[in-house]
């Protein structure tokens, strides 16, 4: 039985790659994400856009019209989530960078931090497939200092956003204890979320109790480790709490970790931000990364400008700077373990994040931070559906989900590593081979290495 199965791959394999109503994955190990096993010589079936069979190899019969992608000794999991994300652009040019390099590492689902009227369009062309690349999930406009002039403007801004159909509020810094009192309020009445950072005049246990979505890059939760009699009057020390990380008292770290699980708040590390900013990883070694010929040279440039000008702040300390990383890896865990929910994102494109890439960057912070592989791909499949309330839609190798899917290589639950090794990536019932997604690398590179006219 193996012999002609083998041979009936080995014939069906001279399919071209193109989209077809009908495709099938054959002899592939599954990863469902809802448990954590591994599912072997299956057949996945995705007809229109949708997972319609999940079964033996041996016994599943293909519809006449299926092309067929060989899954031998390769792994099938949901399609990656990044759930702080930037859409930095609206032209074509700038969309097909942005958006190749997503698709090119399995990214499936964007959720933007910094939305803006065109975005919402954008969002019905990528979910149609007009345009080609993640589903858009769109804040507004940023709340922030600058935007936000007093309680009652606050309430129309949300109420603005509401009726524009944006998926969710941006908090920024900022924002007064009135002015965001009067976001949550309206938010909550209204039913849109609101998410992002926590206003230093609000505080982290005020902002859990205020009902945010989620608190991104753990904003705040380093002043809340503070202890009772540190001296606030200097302010929360610089890249979310990097130079007063010394004065935290990590047995503080369970209780707040325990207060947001019963608050029901989710949190977005991005610790590959964090730690690409803050650790004694040399500018000159990271800019030489692989990924960094995507990005414009301008950008690297000035990315290597920020992390040598935190290097000469007086206030920054290695040693701080380490403690800040020990203590931030600490919460991430803690947060887990109490059963509050972590969210996959890397501020991408920020400093020495590559879009895409820079979600297996941050993968593997997670594991370094006490996660298992497993408990770390959850934050960017089954958990995204869940906070966003699309279980019904993605995040799982499950019958009648959407076939937003990655092929692999290597199993990434022996090592989280295996996760950059894309063998393809199906969007939507769209199937993008190893080749279709170099050739789109190969156009970003060259994209970014001419010179402007």
């Amino acid at each position: 039985m193996k012999t002609n199965r083998m041979l009936f791959i080995c014939l069906l394999m001279q399919v071209a790659h193109v989209q077809a109503e009908s495709m099938a994955f054959v002899n592939v190990n599954v990863l469902p994400m809802t448990t954590e096993t591994v599912l072997r010589a299956r057949t996945v079936i995705v007809e229109d856009g949708k997972i319609t069979t999940i079964g033996n190899v041996d016994d599943t019969v293909l519809p006449d019209d299926a092309a067929v992608v060989d899954g031998t000794d390769r792994y099938l999991m949901p399609g990656l989530a990044e759930m702080h994300g930037h859409v930095t652009g609206t032209s074509p040019q700038q969309l097909e960078r942005l958006l190749g390099l997503y698709l090119a590492n399995g990214v499936t689902v964007v959720r933007g931090m910094l939305g803006r009227p065109a975005h919402l369009k954008l969002r019905e062309q990528l979910l149609a497939g007009q345009v080609i690349g993640p589903r858009l999930i769109s804040s507004g406009p940023s709340f922030n200092g600058n935007s936000v002039d007093g309680p009652e403007q606050a309430r129309a801004m949300v109420r603005e956003q509401h009726a524009a159909g944006y998926d969710f509020l941006k908090i920024h810094p900022g924002l007064s204890r009135l002015e965001f009192d009067a976001v949550a309020t309206t938010a909550n009445e209204l039913g849109i979320p609101f998410a992002g950072h926590v206003p230093e005049d609000v505080g982290v246990p005020r902002a859990l109790d205020a009902g945010i979505a989620s608190i991104d890059h753990l904003d705040g939760y380093m002043a809340t480790l503070m202890p009772a009699n540190y001296d606030r009057s200097g302010g929360f020390g610089g890249f979310f709490g990097v130079f007063i990380a010394a004065q935290a008292d990590a047995d503080r770290i369970d209780g707040i970790a325990a207060h947001t699980a019963r608050a029901g708040v989710w949190n977005v590390p991005t610790e590959s931000l964090f730690e690409h900013v803050t650790s004694e990883m040399r500018p000159d070694v990271m800019a030489g990364w692989p990924e960094m010929k995507y990005m414009p040279a301008a950008n690297v440039r000035r990315w290597r400008a920020s992390k040598e000008n935190l290097f000469n702040d007086p206030q920054y300390d290695a040693a701080a700077a380490a403690r800040a990383i020990e203590i931030r890896r600490q919460l991430i865990r803690a947060l887990h373990e109490a059963g509050a929910g972590l969210l996959l994102g890397s501020d991408s494109p920020q400093i020495f994040n590559v879009p895409g890439f820079a979600l297996h960057r941050e993968l593997a912070f997670l594991v370094a931070a006490g996660l298992s592989p497993y408990e770390a791909l959850r934050t960017g499949t089954v958990g995204p559906a869940s906070f966003l309330g699309k279980q019904q839609e993605f995040g799982q190798v499950k019958i009648g989900l959407d076939a937003d899917l990655v092929l692999l290589d290597a199993n990434p639950l022996e090592d989280i590593s295996n996760s950059r090794r894309v063998h393809g990536v199906m969007l939507r019932g769209r199937w993008f081979s190893r080749q279709q997604l170099d050739e789109k690398l190969a156009r970003i590179a060259r994209q970014v290495s001419e010179p402007a006219t």
